[in-house]
């Protein structure tokens, strides 16, 4: 995992590709993309501070080190994309390292707190925001502990704790799921239903954005389209179901009591096995 990294003064630069056993604590950004996205590229030529979106990026390491984090991570120039293998791995990542994030701060481009007048204020914006019909977002919304919004401005709207209702009332999900419950207590239809209103750029995106959800790794194939994406989602969630399904429970309270249940249920030992083993 690359991460970037703010020193004392202001400046930014990305670290090398950390293990994953030296990972220092880091904030990490949820956003929608705009025009001038800063890139890897960006970044490693020194270019990327010209461009308009480099204001998300300020935003991100200025609130982190407030927070008390010297480290932060953006999708738009933490992976290299030009890396085929290294954009798959942070596809099938994506989740880990959203719920590995001290804080995630969601970044709303269009919602501003600067209102003229007796307007409604932010919140009519906040329910039409755009970050809640993407795809991406939903595993953002979800994994981290920790999800602060804020205004285009940098001001603090709130968390997803304490807008936990106003969020459940535009996006439909059970407020359990944002509060820690595993995802394995929703049904996959349900879980499915998530995604139905959110849009992607690209299609096959649009299910690979599930892979956290439901806890799968799977290949990333662009150019296979979204119903053979889906299918393999599928398959791969259904072999993961019955692969599970057939662990036979125990009570491992009484370790005892349980030998002697499965004796009895699946007879005795028998003599010599231990030699089949050899």
């Amino acid at each position: 995992m690359r991460l970037l990294e703010r020193d004392d003064t202001g400046g930014v630069r990305l670290t090398e590709d950390l293990p994953n056993n030296k990972i220092p604590p880091y904030a990490i950004l949820s956003h929608t993309w705009g025009p001038e996205e800063v890139l890897f590229r960006d970044m490693t030529d020194g270019t990327g501070k010209h461009k308009a979106s480099y204001a998300k990026i300020r935003f991100c390491g200025d609130q982190a080190w407030r927070d008390g984090l010297k480290f932060f991570w953006v999708d738009t120039c933490c992976i290299d994309k030009s890396d085929s293998a290294e954009l798959q791995h942070a596809l099938n990542s994506m989740f880990h390292w959203y719920r590995s994030a001290v804080k995630c701060y969601v970044y709303l481009a269009d919602v501003s707190t600067h209102q003229h007048g007796d307007g409604p204020g932010w919140q009519p914006a906040f329910r039409e925001s755009r970050w809640f019909s993407r795809g991406w977002t939903l595993q953002e919304l979800i994994a981290p502990t920790i999800v602060e919004f804020f205004s285009k401005e940098g001001e603090r709207l709130g968390d997803k704790e304490s807008l936990e209702q106003e969020i459940h009332d535009i996006t439909g999900i059970p407020q359990k799921a944002f509060q820690g419950v595993p995802l394995s207590d929703f049904s996959v239809a349900e879980r499915m239903r998530w995604i139905e209103k959110r849009d992607t750029k690209k299609e096959e995106d649009k299910v690979y954005s599930l892979f956290g959800i439901f806890d799968v790794h799977m290949p990333v194939l662009y150019g296979e389209g979204r119903q053979k994406a889906l299918k393999r989602l599928q398959d791969k969630v259904h072999e993961d179901y019955l692969c599970l399904a057939k662990l036979w429970p125990t009570d491992p309270r009484d370790p005892h009591v349980e030998k002697e249940r499965i004796k009895l249920a699946k007879g005795s030992l028998l003599a010599d096995a231990y030699r089949w083993v050899f």
